[in-house]
């Protein structure tokens, strides 16, 4: 067997690692060295700052430990039926890269996953050795996030969230019968057993520490998941329940969406082709619905098209607007936080302007469109002291005149 360089082992398991879109680097504690103590730091420019348009950190040294894997997932480039070039880090070489990485100002963090080799439990404490060795050798004090094998045991999983700002598990897919059919190594009790466990000890460790100053620390960015979607027959309104439900149940800071790719070699139980990206940046734009803008996710779910998935012409919020045409038009200055949160083309920035300026003087249109990206979108939902819809509301044609026009981009 040729031995591999360092350098051709990067190239192959770095670009093995671009199908994981869960490395954003927000929530955790603060650390840094500018004492002169330790290396790294959590609050460097792009950890908590640079993100990618569709919410991937752009920052963080990204790698598999290996791309070997005793499963065979179908949707997976790294299935052990695939016929791709492999590879395998030492733990001792993923520490070097991520210090030499950082001390070139290439980086500020790691975000480390890997395929299954030998055994779940082999292959978890080979990523937690890469942790402890940067913490306790090193004194690391940047980002880590390992993403965490539910089939390890919980001692070792327990591990890795006293080194990792973050840890995450994947779902993989929304529904049971999809996982079955396209992971049939994988099962749905236990990733989601592994998750709960984390979120008690995630609860568990913050009350040490209200308790117990030096208590150590568990995770204290939380814990995320995946969902691959596309890759079977799920509409995005089952997504979008499952979302809530892992939300709701485990606690997570986000769930992440990652579009299926069609890969070499596939299996012939997947789509021949990808879905639409803009169906993950629709599926983003809900979740933030439910986070943030205090939608349910049956209110969510009602701005789906029929065969169940989010249009993609318009956004979801202007989706159920348009539905719900009885909700409209807002009041801009006697309306509730919550009312206004709902208007189409006002963010959480544009509604906190908004009632901020409402407290000093009586809102006109011009008033509303200083305080807004676009007035168009919002003028046919609210009414102000000079200004109200009348009937266009409720044309027939609003939507027309609210979606977005496609332009063809110049070549030169």
């Amino acid at each position: 067997m040729v031995q591999q360089t360092l350098r051709q082992k990067l190239e192959i398991l770095a670009d093995a690692a671009k199908y994981d879109a869960s490395c954003a680097s927000s929530g955790t504690a603060k650390k840094n060295s500018l004492g002169g103590k330790g290396v790294g730091s959590t609050e460097g420019m792009g950890i908590c700052h640079a993100y990618a348009p569709d919410g991937r950190c752009i920052s963080l040294l990204k790698l598999l430990l290996t791309n070997h894997c005793i499963f065979d997932c179908h949707y997976c480039i790294n299935r052990k039926s695939s016929n791709v070039a492999r590879a395998r880090f030492t733990p001792q070489e993923v520490v070097d890269l991520t210090l030499n990485f950082y001390r070139r100002n290439y980086i500020e963090g790691l975000f480390l996953s890997s395929g299954i080799v030998k055994s779940a439990n082999h292959t978890m404490e080979q990523m937690v050795e890469v942790a402890r060795i940067l913490r306790e050798e090193h004194d690391f004090r940047g980002y880590i996030h390992l993403k965490t094998i539910p089939e390890a045991d919980a001692e070792i999983i327990h591990e890795a969230g006293l080194y990792a700002d973050r840890v995450s598990i994947n779902v993989e897919l929304p529904t049971r019968a999809g996982l079955t059919r396209l992971a049939p190594d994988k099962n749905e009790s236990q990733i989601e057993g592994a998750m709960g466990r984390t979120k008690a000890r995630i609860i568990q460790a913050k009350d040490e520490r209200k308790r117990f100053r030096h208590a150590p620390r568990f995770a204290p960015a939380g814990q995320s998941t995946q969902m691959i979607v596309g890759a079977d027959d799920a509409n995005d309104t089952a997504i979008i329940g499952k979302a809530s439900r892992l939300y709701g149940s485990f606690g997570l800071r986000r769930v992440y969406y990652s579009a299926f790719s069609p890969i070499p070699d596939a299996s012939a139980v997947l789509p021949l082709k990808r879905p639409p990206l803009l169906r993950e940046h629709r599926l983003y734009q809900s979740d933030w619905l439910m986070r943030f803008y205090g939608f349910a996710p049956g209110e969510v779910a009602d701005a789906a098209e029929a065969d169940g998935n989010l249009p993609l012409d318009i956004d979801p919020k202007l989706a159920w607007a348009l539905k719900f045409r009885a909700n409209f038009p807002v009041d801009v200055n006697r309306a509730a936080k919550e009312q206004l949160l709902r208007v189409p083309g006002l963010g959480t920035t544009a509604v906190g302007r908004i009632l901020a300026a409402r407290r000093h003087r009586t809102l006109r249109l011009d008033d509303v469109a200083r305080l807004t990206a676009s007035i168009a979108k919002v003028r046919p939902f609210i009414c102000a002291l000079d200004w109200r819809p009348t009937l266009l509301t409720d044309r027939a044609d609003l939507r027309g005149l609210l979606t977005p026009k496609q332009e063809q981009l110049e070549l030169f």
